[in-house]
């Protein structure tokens, strides 16, 4: 395991500052407390991490369950609710036990590249609020409707009259810095590739706020920093743990929120187990369904402690790959810094100004959706590009589950039209002796989708017309196909239509019955 620490250090570090403002500000839109984020983040860095099967994803506090938890909390409280985190997390163990996890595998390429895509997009229109210090949506809401009431484009429109000068000079060092340091320094020196630009990034945001906190004209207001809970006493940080209320058990409404955090947590893992993969350097395949069973177990600590419930988030394993992450080292590292931080320095966190963060995030964000992405997929043909497009559109506009749903949605339309197309092939052979000669091949699977094509052609054929009928590769025919040829084998002879049928066991001239051809077929492999 130790072996890529040379990798796995620097990437957790970048991994843990794009971790800790995410894990305060899900907690914040979730209506928790915001320990409650910290208490997942380390449970999903530490426990999940080794658990896994998966080399370069990291869990933690889920932006798609914010709504869940927020409505769940609402109405049981929040003891009764860590309960229903408990529960949930012991159904998902259970979808692990009964192989669950091929689930994922349904998602067809285009999708889980248009949520890659579509997460970038999202990252990059939320963090330039925050980038130019207009912080009044926490970090990590990624709804298109915000906890603040706005939008995601009405924020960013109203930042233009609420821009901090000093959070966006900072932000814009902190900028430069990353690029320079990804683009150039990387390159030129191995210290560069020991000390990342996260880092200095951090480090030199940490000073600016400090050295400027006199000055009324580039002083960051205290709105614009990490906001880490600070314990008075080691009572009062044991304080901020919660535990769940078990005499709630039999409360339905507890056992629905549990079901609901079972299953949406075990989907968006699973999706964001499939796109990390995608963009894992070495091609490795994460087994979904010990994935299931390590976020159950992540999720019964969480509830049982008092942390919101945790799922596989794309933007730190994202992260974690763009910095170089090798092995699941770095998620549990990235676990022990959460918690060592929190429980040490929360008075030096909350020293860094949110716009340095933002400008990590930003630049996740873009490798994540660069222009060559959209150009390939758009390259590729509309099969693959508006499956894409529509994933992208449904995240930025909806959430992720909903942009995942469209784009599957647009994806099985596109299924249907292309299987609707394929069902058959024409050929008309020659016109002789006052009659048409057409041959018409069957495909391999031939589906009651294909229904309205096929008709189609039988009912456009002219009277005086010999069809060869050929099925000889068709593998499997519905009954709904069997039962057109069976109908147009008697407006044949009312047409003066001949037939001429050609299967693997020979040729048949103008059969009486379809059915009985079709049922005393041999079975195929």
């Amino acid at each position: 395991m130790f072996k890529n620490i040379k990798n796995d250090l620097p990437a957790s570090i970048v991994v843990f500052f794009v971790a800790l403002p995410l894990c305060l500000g899900i907690a914040l839109a979730s209506g928790a407390p915001l320990f409650s984020g910290l208490i997942a983040g380390v449970v999903g860095g530490i426990v999940i991490g080794a658990l896994s099967g998966s080399q370069i994803g990291v869990s933690g506090p889920a932006a798609g369950l914010a709504a869940i938890v927020l409505a769940a909390i609402g109405v049981l409280g929040y003891k009764s609710f860590l309960l229903a985190v408990v529960l949930g997390g012991i159904i998902q163990f259970l979808f692990g036990v009964l192989r669950a996890g091929i689930i994922g595998y349904y998602f067809p390429s285009s999708v889980i590249k248009g949520m890659l895509t579509g997460i970038g997009v999202i990252i990059i229109l939320k963090q330039i609020p925050h980038f130019f210090g207009y912080d009044n949506d926490p970090e990590g809401d990624f709804a298109f409707f915000q906890v603040d009431g706005e939008n995601t484009f009405s924020g960013i429109i109203n930042m233009f009259n609420n821009i901090s000068l000093g959070a966006t000079i900072i932000g814009i060092v902190a900028l430069a810095i990353l690029v320079l340091w990804d683009r150039v320094l990387v390159k030129k020196a191995r210290i560069f590739q020991i000390i990342q630009g996260p880092l200095v990034a951090v480090v030199l945001g940490i000073i600016f706020y400090v050295s400027t906190k006199g000055d009324g004209q580039f002083a960051i207001a205290a709105d614009h920093l990490v906001k880490v809970p600070i314990p008075d006493s080691f009572d009062s940080f044991l304080g901020q743990f919660s535990f769940p209320n078990f005499r709630a058990i039999t409360n339905p409404e507890v056992w629905i929120t549990a079901f609901t955090i079972a299953l949406v947590a075990s989907l968006e893992t699973l999706l964001c187990v499939e796109a990390s993969d995608k963009i894992d350097p070495e091609k490795r395949v994460t087994p979904t369904n010990r994935e299931l069973l390590a976020q159950g177990t992540g999720n019964v600590i969480s509830g049982l402690i008092g942390g919101l419930p945790v799922t596989q988030v794309i933007v730190r394993s994202s992260a974690n790959v763009q910095s170089g992450g090798k092995t699941k080292l770095s998620a549990i590292i990235h676990g022990f810094l959460l918690l060592i931080s929190v429980v040490t320095i929360p008075a030096l966190l909350n020293k860094i100004p949110l716009s340095v963060l933002a400008a990590v995030l930003l630049v996740v964000g873009y490798k994540l959706a660069k222009p060559s992405v959209f150009k390939s997929m758009f390259n590729a043909g509309w099969k693959q590009f508006l499956p894409f497009i529509v994933t992208i559109l449904g995240i930025v506009f909806f959430d992720l589950l909903k942009g995942i749903g469209l784009g599957l949605l647009v994806g099985i339309v596109v299924i249907l039209i292309k299987s609707y197309q394929n069902s058959h092939f024409l050929h008309i052979e020659d016109s002789g002796n006052g009659q048409n000669r057409i041959k018409m091949t069957l495909a391999e699977e031939v589906t009651f989708f294909n229904k309205g094509a096929i008709l189609k052609e039988l009912d456009r054929l002219p009277e005086q017309t010999y069809l060869t009928l050929d099925v000889r590769n068709t593998r499997y025919l519905d009954a709904d196909i069997i039962e057109i040829l069976e109908d147009f084998s008697e407006k044949a002879k009312k047409r003066n239509i001949d037939i001429k049928l050609i299967s693997e066991r020979g040729i048949v001239e103008n059969p009486d019955s379809y059915i009985g051809f079709f049922k005393l077929r041999p079975k195929t492999n």
